[in-house]
């Protein structure tokens, strides 16, 4: 969720996000509904509203991560923290494959499964944006 965070902090996580969900990539632009700033260690949890602690999300993410950190790896079953824009490197839990993403480590597939990032929808609007010429993102 977004209240309570200043406007200036606001708009450098977006600038540094480039205006892309920072989980599944997928562009604000073209999009109706505004992505939101996710705290990526929940307040819940004592996360902060910093910059170190925030990441634009496209709302279907926001949703889907709530306040969770961790998930099951689909392969092993195990509970694995979810990706964590803020201290991992994206490429090296993800890859693309055309539209659909592949989660590359366990916590790369706990969080494609965890947000849903290959539904129906989604897989709908990257093929959109890829004739758009943007997806995949650069």
């Amino acid at each position: 969720m977004t209240r309570d965070i200043p406007a200036h902090l606001r708009r450098a996580v977006i600038k540094r996000a480039k205006d892309r969900c920072e989980y599944c990539g997928l562009s604000q632009d073209g999009q109706e509904a505004t992505f939101h700033i996710d705290h990526v260690i929940p307040r819940a949890g004592g996360g902060q509203s910093s910059a170190g602690n925030l990441a634009l999300a496209c709302v279907s993410c926001s949703l889907r991560k709530a306040a969770r950190r961790t998930a099951a790896d689909p392969q092993t079953g195990e509970n694995v923290p979810l990706f964590d824009p803020r201290q991992d490197a994206w490429t090296q839990h993800f890859r693309w494959e055309g539209v659909q993403l592949v989660g590359l480590t366990a916590s790369g597939r706990a969080t494609v499964v965890a947000l849903a990032m290959n539904r129906p929808l989604i897989l709908a609007i990257r093929n959109e944006e890829a004739a758009l010429g943007r997806h995949p993102p650069r």
